[in-house]
């Protein structure tokens, strides 16, 4: 178990590597060699242009004004003066969102520390209880709530400060949710106009489901017609069923093999790009290479050469693949971007029942073009919930068969039982120093260390999973790492690591006495989660603004393989901002604060300076390096508002279980308000905020068209989104030809021939073929 001097040597190790992130950063960051690695936003954005075109030659790689290097930390006032409608302007109403989950983390937790060190820390700290007992435990313990003794009056302080704590929660999280709910508002209100605003993706199978944003739908399950291709019968069913306001669509393709080519043709160009460089840098001799395995083996061939025999087969299957794609009806997907003329009518169609049948012609909003996964659209609709299903089983094992990490993670926080399994090293363990590195650094960097990999997997998951946009594919991803470190790093961490403190006490005590030992223990392990939180929250933190992998990935391909400023531009890597990893972080470090404000109150002030750090570098980073692959106007935040919720609701029922195995029977009974104010308060929140965040009003809809129609009057809609739903790889494969287009209507909408004999999905007769209505 940590000690206070434990604790000490991990702050001092790393508060040490943040300083030395920080002071690399700052070096680094002013060498005109690095300029695009710590600030690509800007010339992604054409408002930067690179140091190394002027100058002398040694000022075009280093900095030679010695008096930038004294201020090493200007770049923190920096990132705090841009406001925030000048950031969401900059950066995007996700960004601008986005940090202020770190605000929300300082208005609840400075208040509530205050509190908690001025009222309950001396409350906790002027008992003998652990003194007294037969408990492992430390300095920082006799803060906890574990030092009062059983039965004691001093309860109803813990128990007045957890009303304290909720109501002031509850209050930050209804101010924050109305705000947001209010920019998201005003945001989609005064946005450019955006392809999405008029589209609708329909997917043609046994079902469909419908996506609209703002004016385009996406459509999905559409049900299959014999007699009319999928972009004949889209066309008629809205011509049939919106003749006032159908624009036109662009039907889906499985262009997934056409997708792998290209990229593999991006790979051989980088080679070819690269030998070709090699050449003009000594044209007196040709680059040769092996043709077997790796290069390691093989004939000897010229590069050049062998690199273009190689592109153009790869470009000759592309175009026959692209044919093919063209020509087969198979390869086009149930599914569909439906566009309005009007955003009004986008949103009657996306959030309305298009069939009889609930299960056919679904509609949703469209994600924009930026978002939207393609490699999922070609996904059959029926096979979602099969999917789904695999997922959840394979979850559930991943998240059960985690605890085994978790154990060791545990056991290295308990010196005992490393000396137990390992005697020969008790020697040097028990050096002080030692010691204190394994007890203080030693957990939080291993748990961080088998948590790398993760979210990773959880992303492949949510992929096989099918969802159609990069958004919904990083909630869901977030939604199940929050879980995950919920059972294993939170619920597994205090279960492990209180059996291997507590191991004497439960063999050797009666069964009656085990729940009181670990109501008793629970607060010890306040502990770890502090080293812990250095590790990831201070020493993470100040690591991601060093950019360390990017900075190395750019100068090894700016040496290799970079012979333009085209070639540059790719080479830089801004990287988003990682909401699948981010969010669920932050929420840990929210679950962490307020279980132990009123258990453990020693860590909220670590919590507070994450907060404080994180705010200001993930700022900095949003301002000049990220490049945000798309915007959803927040759509996250009711993910964000229930998890803080689950966290609020989860402290209280802790502290109800640690109160009654604290023979504080006569409180306990007045906890069990707490979780039922807090649900109904998540209700109420939910009722009246949420729906900003799934529907789009009809009056704001209204409101746009009729100003855009004012200021616009000669507005061709129809040629604005004609492409803006076309499959990326068909531009990848001829920038001069246009992707297999579906059938356009006309700019005033008529009801046009069908095939069909069977006229069970159109309610209308058509004029044109002598149909008559059922």
């Amino acid at each position: 178990m940590a000690t206070l001097s434990d604790i000490g040597v991990s702050a001092a190790i790393n508060i040490l590597s943040a300083f030395a992130f920080f002071l690399a950063f700052a070096f680094l960051r002013i060498q005109p060699v690095n300029d695009r690695v710590y600030f690509p936003k800007w010339y992604l954005k054409g408002l930067r242009s690179s140091p190394l075109r002027g100058g002398a030659y040694v000022s075009k790689f280093v900095n030679l004004d010695f008096r930038s290097y004294a201020r090493f930390l200007s770049w923190m006032p920096a990132a705090l003066q841009m406001p925030e409608p000048e950031l969401i302007d900059h950066a995007g109403l996700d960004s601008a969102v986005y940090l202020r989950i770190y605000k929300i983390g300082l208005k609840i937790f400075v208040p509530i520390a205050f509190l908690a060190f001025t009222i309950m820390v001396p409350v906790n700290w002027t008992n003998k209880t652990l003194e007294r007992s037969n408990l492992t435990y430390s300095d920082v313990d006799k803060l906890s709530i574990s030092n009062i003794p059983m039965g004691s009056r001093r309860f109803w302080t813990h128990l007045v400060m957890a009303y304290a704590f909720t109501f002031w929660t509850c209050y930050v999280l209804k101010r924050e949710y109305e705000i947001v709910a209010a920019m998201r508002l005003h945001f989609l209100a005064s946005a450019h106009r955006r392809p999405e605003q008029f589209t609708v993706n329909f997917h043609m199978v046994l079902h469909l489901a419908l996506v609209v944003v703002g004016a385009q739908v996406l459509v999905r399950n559409v049900p299959p017609d014999p007699d009319e291709s999928i972009s004949e019968l889209v066309e008629h069913f809205f011509l049939v069923n919106h003749p006032d306001h159908y624009l036109t669509h662009q039907v889906v393709y499985d262009a997934n093999k056409l997708s792998e080519l290209v990229n593999k043709k991006k790979k051989l160009q980088n080679w070819f790009d690269y030998y070709q460089l090699k050449y003009s840098r000594n044209p007196s001799r040709k680059p040769l290479l092996k043709t077997g395995f790796l290069g390691l083996w093989g004939d000897k061939v010229d590069a050049i050469d062998f690199y273009t025999s190689k592109i153009e087969k790869l470009t000759k299957e592309m175009n026959l693949e692209r044919d093919k794609i063209m020509s087969k009806g198979n390869s086009v997907m149930p599914a569909a971007f439906v566009s309005f003329k009007t955003r009004w009518a986008a949103a009657v169609c996306a959030q309305t029942q298009q069939c009889r049948n609930p299960t056919l012609w679904l509609t949703e909003w469209a994600p924009e073009p930026r978002d939207v996964y393609w490699n999922n659209l070609a996904i059959p609709y029926v096979s979602l919930a099969i999917r789904r299903l695999v997922i959840a089983v394979a979850y559930f094992f991943l998240t059960f068969f985690f605890m085994i990490p978790i154990a060791f993670v545990q056991s290295l926080a308990n010196i005992e039982g490393i000396e137990k399994a390992v005697p020969f090293l008790k020697p040097i363990i028990e050096v002080k120093v030692i010691k204190s590195f394994i007890q203080g650094f030693l957990p939080g960097i291993a748990l961080k260390i088998f948590l790398i990999f993760l979210p990773d997997i959880l992303m492949v998951m949510s992929k096989f999973e099918g969802f159609i946009s990069q958004s919904a594919l990083e909630r869901r991803a977030a939604t199940r790492y929050y879980i995950f470190q919920f059972v294993n790093v939170f619920l597994g961490s205090i279960i492990t690591g209180t059996a291997f403190q507590q191991l004497d006490n439960f063999i050797h005590q009666s069964a009656n006495d085990i729940p009181k030992t670990i109501g008793v223990s629970i607060p010890m392990k306040a502990t770890f989660f502090i080293t812990y939180i250095m590790v990831d929250g201070w020493a993470g933190v100040a690591g991601e603004i060093l950019r360390l992998k990017p900075l190395i990935i750019y100068h090894l391909k700016s040496f290799f393989l970079v012979k333009t400023d085209k070639d540059r531009e790719e080479a830089m890597d801004p990287g988003t901002l990682g909401f699948n990893t981010g969010e669920p972080q932050i929420q840990l470090y929210f679950l962490l604060g307020l279980v132990y404000a009123v258990v453990t109150p020693f860590l909220l002030p670590f919590i507070i300076l994450f907060f404080v750090l994180a705010f200001v570098v993930y700022r900095h980073q949003i301002i000049n390096v990220y490049n945000q692959e798309y915007e959803s106007a927040a759509a996250f935040w009711p993910d964000v508002h229930r998890r803080i919720i689950t966290a609020l609701v989860v402290s209280q029922l802790l502290l109800m279980g640690l109160l009654s195995t604290k023979e504080a029977a006569q409180s306990t009974p007045l906890l069990i308000t707490l979780p039922i104010l807090t649900i109904w308060f998540h209700r109420f929140c939910k009722e009246r905020y949420q729906p900003a965040f799934v529907k789009y009003p009809l009056q704001e809809a209204m409101m746009k068209d009729t100003l855009e129609r004012a200021r616009e009057p000669n507005l061709n809609l129809k040629n604005f989104l004609q492409n803006a739903y076309s499959h990326p790889v068909f531009k990848s494969v001829d920038e001069t030809e246009t992707e297999p287009a579906s059938q356009e209507s006309e700019q005033e909408p008529v009801l046009i021939p069908t095939k069909r004999r069977s006229r069970t999905s159109t309610p209308l007769p058509s004029k044109h073929s002598g149909s008559s209505s059922p």
